[in-house]
């Protein structure tokens, strides 16, 4: 890590703090893995998301702050999208990949579009491709977002375990 750079770091217990680097976050969490059946397909599948649209997807996350997002979070795995006069407001996508599983990711909404079922529309469709690659879907959830949590439990994902968030940046 060069000095100012930042790394996240999630586990069961709580994180010390590491020499050399200053904490710049602490937040609890919860990690929820998929128990349901593969999601029905959307009649209107969302557009694929990728170079040309990371600086609206960067902008977006940080509207919205879904959880840690960086500029080349998009390179990833996939991301789904959903424009409204040219302008994304809404996507997820694919992060992590522990084998036999891969985590649904940066799900967010602008304010502007809440309310329209697109939150839902693409963690199904997100879910669904998981599912159909013959991996497990999983995800993170920053703890005190129970609104995204009520949103996950209705759509099939059970909570897992609780989890330390910590970010990290190199002096």
């Amino acid at each position: 890590m060069l000095p100012g750079e930042q790394v996240y770091s999630g586990q069961a217990d709580p994180l010390p703090d590491l020499p050399g680097l200053t904490t710049v976050l602490r937040r609890a969490g919860v990690q929820m893995i998929y128990e349901g059946p593969s999601p029905a397909t959307d009649a209107e599948n969302p557009i694929e998301l990728g170079e040309a649209d990371s600086a609206e997807m960067l902008a977006l996350a940080r509207l919205t702050e879904p959880g840690p997002f960086e500029a080349e979070t998009w390179r990833m795995g996939r991301f789904f999208g959903v424009r409204r006069d040219g302008r994304l407001v809404a996507m997820a996508g694919q992060r992590m990949r522990p084998p036999g599983f891969v985590e649904l990711s940066g799900v967010c909404t602008h304010p502007d579009a809440r309310g329209e079922g697109l939150a839902t529309r693409l963690t199904n469709h997100v879910t669904r491709a998981i599912i159909e690659s013959g991996e497990t879907p999983f995800l993170h959830a920053w703890a005190d977002n129970t609104g995204a949590i009520g949103l996950y439990e209705r759509l099939g994902y059970r909570l897992r375990c609780e989890i330390n968030v910590a970010m990290f940046e190199r002096n």
